[in-house]
C-alpha cells in the first residue's frame, strides 16, 4: 500500500572545497526535500554551506548537519579509531558552524546525519554512535537524527530522547544482513535512473528493498536518499521524485 504519510528525499549536498565543486547543488535542491549539508570536516567551506544554505531558504528545502571524521583527504571515508569524547566535540563544532550559517541566510539546521565512514561505523560501533547522540543532545535535544534502520545510532539515539529517523538509499547496494554494499565492493552502486526509482517506491510504499543476492529486506523508512556525488544524480533524483508522485506518494521534509 502506499505510505499515507509521505515520504522525505533526501541527498548530500555542498561536497565541494575551495575552487573544487562536486554534485549540482543547484538542480539537486529543485527536486529534494532535505539537504545533507557538509560541515567543512569531509568537504565544504564556509563560502559553500553559506551558498547552499541560502539556496535551500529559497527552495523551502530542509538543512540537515552533514558530520563526518575530520578527513578532508578521503572525503570522510575512511575510518578513524577516535576517542568518543573528542568525536563528540568534533560533531558539536560541525553543528555550531552550519547552524549560525544557516541562521545567518534564514533558516537553520533541523537534523542530523553522519556521513560516510561515521555513518557506517555507527551502524555496529556503540561508542561512536553514542558520541554523535551525545553531541546532538548538547546542542539541540529537538533535533531528529537520520540513520540506518536497526543502527546502534538510532537505537542509541531513541534512549536517549531524540528521534531517530530510518533512512534507506535508492541508489545503494544492501547486503544480505541490511548493511550497505562497501563501496569497492561490486553492487556497491546502482546508477540507472529507472532502477534507483523502482526500489525508492518500493522501499516508500512498501518498506522493502531488494539486497544484492535478491534477498528481499524489510525496510521501513521515513526518508530516502539519493548521493549527490554519483554520476547524473540530478537526473536520477528526478526520476526518483518522478516515480514517487507518480505512485500517490507525497514529498516532504521529514523534520517539517
Amino acid at each position: 500500500m502506499t505510505n499515507p504519510h509521505g515520504i522525505d528525499l533526501n541527498a548530500d549536498l555542498g561536497e565541494g572545497f575551495g575552487v573544487w565543486r562536486l554534485g549540482d547543488d543547484d538542480a539537486l535542491l529543485a527536486v529534494v526535500t532535505s539537504a545533507n549539508v557538509a560541515c567543512g570536516f569531509h568537504a565544504g567551506d564556509p563560502a559553500t554551506m553559506r551558498r547552499v544554505c541560502a539556496g535551500a531558504a529559497a527552495a523551502g528545502v530542509a538543512v540537515g548537519a552533514q558530520v563526518s571524521y575530520r578527513d578532508l583527504a578521503g572525503f570522510g571515508r575512511r575510518f578513524i579509531d577516535v576517542d568518543p569524547a573528542e568525536l563528540a566535540d568534533d560533531v558539536l563544532y560541525q553543528l555550531a558552524a552550519l547552524d549560525g550559517i544557516a541562521r545567518s541566510v534564514g533558516t537553520r539546521v533541523s537534523y542530523v546525519k553522519p556521513h560516510g565512514a561515521l555513518y557506517n561505523a555507527a551502524v555496529t560501533h556503540e561508542g561512536q554512535a553514542a558520541a554523535v547522540v551525545d553531541a546532538v543532545l548538547a546542542f539541540d535535544r529537538r533535533l531528529p537524527l537520520l540513520g540506518l534502520p536497526g543502527s546502534a545510532l538510532l537505537r542509541s539515539a531513541e534512549a536517549a530522547g531524540l528521534r531517530p529517523v530510518p533512512e534507506g538509499f535508492a541508489d545503494r547496494g544492501y547486503t544480505p544482513g541490511g548493511r550497505l554494499v562497501p563501496r569497492r565492493s561490486p553492487g556497491a552502486l546502482v546508477e540507472e535512473p529507472a532502477t534507483v526509482a523502482a526500489r525508492a517506491v518500493r522501499m516508500a510504499a512498501d518498506g522493502v528493498v531488494e539486497a544484492v543476492d535478491g534477498t528481499a529486506l524489510l525496510m521501513p523508512v521515513e526518508s530516502i536518499c539519493v548521493h549527490g556525488d554519483t554520476p547524473g544524480a540530478a537526473a536520477i533524483a528526478r526520476a526518483v521524485r518522478a516515480a514517487l508522485t507518480g505512485a500517490g506518494i507525497a514529498l516532504r521534509p521529514f523534520s517539517g
